[in-house]
This record gives structure tokens, sequence and C-alpha cells, in this order.
């Protein structure tokens, strides 16, 4: 079998290492991938957003599956075009993706089917906006409507913080187009958990859960970024909140897109917050998140094709999802000077020992050379019989992989376990 991967990033590396594990896949194209990738996967230069030129690689290539991994093409309708093409797919098509693509969208969804969310107001005047701040309760959260490779959030802390969130999106457009609409929503505390979940439309599966460690710094500090490392399982989900989670979030979800004309296939990511009055949604993805993927798929023990392959064809009822009882961790290394300005090129080495265990980022081969090319630049992970051992191995293995520049938090984990200590 041949099999395509849209994408370019950790998360797809992880996906590519999980799917080699099944023994009738002859090929993995990576589109476009990046230089750590070149072991695992077949690099090929076209862009996650050239769908036009994905079609036609994948018709030509007689590609058996694809996999379309980001959240761009997802909401530009890569599967739409790919599956008129006649190429099977595991993602949402355009009319689903949205549930990711308009936060507008997706709250109004939530208040429409009475899925717990934090209480919001949309504005698309940046004058009604401000006009609304001077009387809104804060701490606030300021949400750009479209996508905004997951930074256009902001969490104001002061009255002049919100207002000046308002205007950086609407005004002076640091998110583009995005930040033409926004949402302004209730400050919401309390552990988060992601949990990713694979579903056909019908039946919905969640994947073990996770806890992402979004702050650059140690001790959640600096600013905020795609994720610096993760845990799983996350041990603020318990066995009951996951049955309250199933009864009033997910299949309430799976159900009001169905309702709306948008089934949804593919993984579905519900970015909860456990708060006082219960689990609520934060936000939804369209697809697996990153770097969560990289903690997740390595406690699948079923095989990755079989379960994406009943997401497309609506048989997972019938199918054995099944993960591991251990945990997995995750480090992200990244350039020192992320989420902001850093200097990239400098040679990447990743020892053979823990090569299986590391998913790149952001690199490129040059003439050969593996070198760094991006922010976050890889994460290094590892399992165990529990988180403590998970993280312990994680962290040796990082003493095998060296770059100029490198810096990574010392403290992923902590939170958690602090809190299967407290348990």
């Amino acid at each position: 079998m041949k099999i395509m991967v849209v994408g370019g990033g950790g998360r797809e590396h992880a996906i590519i290492k999980k799917l080699k594990e099944n023994k009738n896949i002859t090929e993995i194209f990576a589109l476009p991938g990046n230089g750590g990738m070149a072991e695992d996967a077949t690099l090929v230069n076209i862009g996650a957003k050239d769908i036009e030129a994905q079609v036609k690689f994948a018709v030509e290539n007689k590609i058996d599956y694809a996999v379309v991994a980001p959240d761009d093409p997802l909401v530009l309708g890569a599967v739409d075009a790919l599956t008129a093409a006649g190429i099977s797919c595991f993602g949402p098509n355009k009319a689903a993706a949205i549930i990711e693509g308009s936060k507008v969208f997706s709250k109004n969804l939530m208040k429409k089917y009475n899925i717990p969310t934090a209480q919001y107001e949309v504005f698309s005047s940046k004058e009604d906006a401000l006009k609304y701040l001077e009387t809104a309760p804060i701490p606030t959260v300021i949400k750009a409507d479209g996508l905004a490779l997951g930074k256009g959030v902001i969490i104001a802390e002061t009255r002049e913080a919100a207002k000046e969130a308002v205007i950086s999106m609407m005004e002076d457009k640091v998110f583009g187009d995005s930040g033409s609409t926004i949402v302004i929503e209730e400050f919401l505390t309390g552990p988060e958990v992601s949990v990713l979940s694979f579903t056909d439309g019908k039946t919905v599966i969640p994947m073990v859960s996770s806890q992402d460690h979004k702050r650059a710094l140690d001790g959640d500090k600096g600013l905020n970024t795609g994720g610096m490392g993760t845990v799983a399982p996350n041990p603020y989900y318990t066995d009951e909140i996951a049955k309250e989670c199933m009864e009033t979030i997910f299949i309430p979800t799976i159900n009001a897109m169905n309702s709306e004309n948008r089934t949804f296939k593919g993984c579905l990511y519900f970015g909860l917050m456990l708060t006082e009055k219960g689990p609520k949604v934060i936000e939804y993805n369209c697809r697996f998140g990153d770097p969560e993927t990289q903690v997740v798929l390595p406690l699948l023990e079923s095989d990755l094709l079989t379960v994406m392959k009943a997401t497309t064809n609506g048989t997972l009822a019938e199918t054995e999802v099944k993960f591991s009882k251990g945990a997995c961790a995750c480090v992200v290394m990244a350039s020192n000077g992320y989420p902001q300005k850093y200097e990239s090129g400098y040679e990447l080495k990743i020892g053979k020992d823990v090569a299986d265990k590391v998913y790149v980022a952001g690199a490129k081969l040059d003439n050969g050379v593996l070198k760094t090319a991006g922010g976050r630049v890889l994460g290094v992970t590892d399992t165990g019989c529990d988180l403590k051992e998970a993280l312990k191995k994680a962290y040796k293995n990082v003493e095998s992989v060296t770059f100029e520049n490198a810096f990574y938090r010392k403290d992923i984990g902590a939170k958690a376990l602090k809190a299967l200590e407290e348990n």
C-alpha cells in the first residue's frame, strides 16, 4: 500500500512512525515533510496548502490512502478534493472542519446544543468590542475567529491588556483576516485536558488523555507557544470525568454536527477545562494536536491505519481501538528565542539509540546534513509503566540530541506528578 501524509511537523512524524508499524504499507510519502523525516518517508516538495498539487500527486502515484493532518488544508477542503479524485482520506471534509476554522461557529454550536463552554460575545466591530470591555469581567479571553497557527488566543489580565488585544487583532491585523471577527469570552480556571478522539460521525472513541505545557519557560512562565511538552495520561482526567465528558460533550458534539449536516469523520480534538462547575470546552480542533499526538500514538496498541480507515468507512464501532496502560512523556527542544525571534540553520545531531523516540518538527537537509529550521525543532519522547518512569526516560533521551542554541523546559510533567501524589 502507498500512503500519503500531508504536513511537515512533529505531529506528522509521529503519525508516519506509527503507520510504519503496518507491514502492508510499502511506501509513505510526506508532503512536504521535513528533513528529519527522510529516514521514515519519501519527502515530496508540495506544500500543505497546495491542494491542487496534492491531488495531482496522489492520482499520478496511485496513492491508496491519504492522511491530511494540519488544520489549514482541512479547512480549505483538501479531503473534499482528494475524495472527489477517488483518493480515500483520513480527516474531516471542509463543512466539518469549520469546527476549528471558525471560533464563532464552534461557540454558537455549543450554545445551540447546550454543550458546556465559557460564556462569550462575538464582535465584528472594534468600537463595540472596546465598549463591551469597559464593563466586562477581568481577566478575560480574546480569540481571533479564524486560524492563527494556534496563537490567536490572548488571556488579558487587565482591562488595558484586553483593549490592546482587541486593537492588535482588529486594527493592526496581527493575525491577518483571522482577527476581523473576534470572540471575547469568560476566563475559566481549573486543570486543562486535551482529549483526541477517533470518530466516523456515529461512534466516538476517545484516545488517552494528555496534558500540554503551553508556556515557553519553567513554572508556566514566559510567552504562549505551540506547546513545549506533553504527558499522557492526564491525572486530572479521572474515569468519572471521562464518563461525564462522553455524555455532556463528546456525543452531543458529534450529534450536533450531524444535525447541522456537517458530519465529522477523522480526529476531533477536545480542549477541556475542568472547572468547579464541571468540564467545559475551551476549543475544538479538527485534527490531531501537536505535541499531544507525540504522546498519544506511542500508547496506541491497535493498528493506526486500520482505525483511520474505519473512521473513513463508518465502521469504527466494529474496530478495536486499544491503548496500553502505561504513560508517555514528550519534551520539546526549541531554538532559543522561540516563540519570538530565533536563529536556525545549526547542525542537528540525534543519537541512533534514541532516533525512534524523536519526532522532528523543524529541520531541513542541507547537502545531506540535518540542520535546524524552526522554532520548535523536535519532541523527545519515551514510554514507561508510569509517568515518573516515562519522564525520566524522556529527559535521559534529551541528552542524546544536540544542536546549538537549544532550550527546553526542565519541568514537563511536574504538575501531573504532583496531582498523582495528592490522589
